[in-house]
């Protein structure tokens, strides 16, 4: 039924332990579990003409490294499993936007993806990543808590 299944991690706990879940229906159908990590730039904004700036290239380093480390533990995971697996990292201020890029890129006909579970205003103030996917793909998505 599933061939690509599009895995979007950003290390959280509720990622790890989605993973096993993503790996396992990937391991079902027989399919290829995509993993994408999206590393967020450096939300600088310069305010006035004059001032410190940051270096950006040291957040940036390990901002990347982190992600890679998500990959890579997913990545191991799935060879051990024995399921195909590719990984991608990708750097975006809008990390919905590129899940659904990738989704499409790459002929997902899944996205499983974690669900962090907010409650009340913060779900209202704080957005969610799933919830803007949803509204974004016409991909099945299957959500996990």
């Amino acid at each position: 039924m599933f061939t690509n299944i599009l895995f979007p991690t950003d290390g959280s706990p509720q990622s790890e332990k989605a993973s096993s879940t993503a790996l396992r229906l990937a391991q079902l159908h027989g399919a290829r579990l995509i993993v994408l990590s999206v590393a967020q730039p450096f939300p600088f904004v310069p305010l006035a003409d004059g001032g410190i700036v940051p270096d950006t290239q040291v957040f940036e380093n390990q901002i990347n490294a982190a992600a890679r480390g998500n990959l890579d533990k997913v990545s191991a995971a799935a060879a051990a499993a024995g399921v195909p697996c590719e990984t991608i990292l990708s750097t975006s201020h809008s990390p919905y936007e590129e899940i659904v890029s990738v989704a499409e890129k790459h002929n997902c006909d899944l996205i499983l993806m974690a669900s962090h579970g907010r409650k009340g205003l913060n779900k209202l103030f704080l957005g969610s990543e799933t919830q803007k996917v949803l509204a974004h793909t016409h991909l099945p998505v299957l959500v996990l808590r």
